[in-house]
Order: C-alpha cells, then structure tokens, then sequence
C-alpha cells in the first residue's frame, strides 16, 4: 500500500526549513572551563613573652608562647566549627513526644456527631485538645558531627593564640596552700591582676587536693587540666591563668613544633590483615 505523501520530500521540507537556519536555533557551545588553583593553605604563628609572676605576684622571669593558628581568612570559620561540634555532641538527644497514634486511648468516638451543638470531634487523640497527640514533636535521634582531629586541634591552638593577650603565668602554687581556704585563694588571685568576679580559666598540669578545695567555691572559676582542656572554657574566659609547666605543654602540643599524639590500636594491622596469634601460627604452617 502506497504512502498517502511522500515522506523524502516531507522531511527535507520540514528541515529546510527557516527556523533550523536561524542562528536562534542553535544551542550555545560549551564554555570551556577555567582550572581554578586551590590557595595553599598556610599556618601563621607568633612567638609572644609572657612574664611569670611569684605566688605574691612578682615578676621573677619569663616565658615564650609560640602557638599555630589559621590564618585570618579562615580563623572564625574554624573555631566556630569546632564550637559547634563540641556543643552539639554534649546532646543527648533523648526528648520524646506522643503523636496521636501512641497516646493512650481515643478508639471511641466521644459523642455523637450531631445534634449535640459542639464541634465534631472523632478521637480524643486529637492533637487540638489537652492529653493529645503533639505535632511535629521531638523524637529520639543523634546530634553527634563529626570534626577532623588536626581540624579540632588547630580550633583550639588558633583560640589560644588569639587569648595571649589575656594570659597571666604564675609559678606553681600547689604547696602554698596548707589548708583549703577560699579567701586566700581569691587574694592570691587580686595580686595575679585576675578579678575573682570575672570568668577565668586555670590550666594546671598537676592540681592539690587544697587548691582544688580552695578554688571549687568560685563560681567563675574553672579548674582544668591537659586532660579537660576544651575549646568553650577558652572562649568563655576573660583570664588564662598557666603554669610554666602548662606552657611547656601548650607549646608542645599545640606549637609550631608540634608532636602528633599516635593512635594506640589494641590489634596491630599490616597491609589491612591483622597478625595471626602465636598458635594460630603453627596451625597455619601444618
């Protein structure tokens, strides 16, 4: 059976025709590209003096603080992740609601729909009454992110560093205290230049028992270890009380020459297979 029109000459019309040869029609050439080179990412750090000041508030010699920080493009963003993080991850995430399919009760209908002057109502689960269900309401989940280590670690150094200004250096003062006393331990404080009504951190690397009692009274204090050390108490302190021996740990931790803390794995793995035991070894070789 015969074509009712030619199709040859239909489709060559149809493509000859003006709007396939109007520059309109055709489609934009792809754009090439341009390589985007990446910044380098660069440490900054500042070698800053602090003055070491005697329990009765002496100068008797001085220090060097030398910490790495980000640079200053890139130093908020840094410190705000990581404040973020830490705050987060202290959530539990335990708060938790009834919808209306888990409160108790509801499987009557209350009254009957008419001829009663009140609304119509089919449950007593009803979100819109007290003892119902809630909306939209908190369920359990996990807040927890994730941050790098050397990304949590340069947060940290990058706040001290910014904080140098701030920092008082005091000599080892666990042996002053005989007895656990508040108001000594404040006076020693005003000679420190350090208002006990201020918020201020201490970072000690070995803390008595007295000093630890005599400082536990002061609601604006914060008695921190190595350990304990943390990015919000850094940023919520107006006053950095150290030691030397905590510089020394800040300058080795968190300094230019900083020394990696090494990852201690219970089971020793080589190439992604762990080593066979002592008795597995004889069994291998049978």
């Amino acid at each position: 059976m015969a074509a009712p029109f030619p199709l040859a000459s239909h489709s060559s019309s149809f493509l000859s025709s003006s709007c396939f040869n109007s520059k309109s029609f055709l489609l934009p050439k792809p754009r090439r590209p341009c390589p985007i080179s990446p910044k380098p990412f660069s440490l900054t750090s500042q070698l800053s003096t602090l003055p070491i000041l005697s329990f009765t508030g002496d100068t008797v010699g001085e220090t060097y603080i030398n910490l790495k920080s980000a640079p200053p493009s890139t130093a908020r963003a840094v410190v705000h992740r990581a404040i973020i993080t830490d705050l987060q991850n202290k959530r539990r995430g335990t708060a938790s609601t009834l919808t209306r399919a888990e409160v108790r009760g509801g499987g009557k209908k209350p009254y009957p729909q008419k001829k009663t002057g009140r609304a119509r109502r089919g449950s007593q689960t009803t979100p819109l009454r007290p003892g119902g269900g809630v909306v939209f309401g908190p369920k359990p989940r996990d807040w927890s992110i994730k941050i790098n280590r050397k990304e949590k670690q340069l947060a940290i150094s990058t706040a001290l560093s910014s904080a140098v200004q701030n920092m008082v250096v005091v000599e080892d003062f666990g042996d002053k205290f005989e007895k656990p006393r508040t108001s000594e331990f404040t006076s020693a404080m005003r000679r420190w230049s350090v208002d006990p009504k201020e918020k201020s951190m201490f970072l000690l690397t070995e803390t008595a028992d007295n000093v630890r009692l005599s400082s536990r009274n002061i609601g604006t204090l914060k008695m921190l270890n190595p350990r304990t050390l943390n990015l919000f108490d850094i940023l919520n302190a107006d006053k950095l009380v150290l030691t030397p021996s905590s510089v020394d740990f800040l300058n080795l931790r968190y300094g230019v020459d900083a020394v990696e803390e090494e990852e201690e794995d219970g089971e020793s793995e080589v190439d992604g297979d762990l080593e066979p035991a002592e008795g597995e070894e004889g069994k291998e070789a049978e």
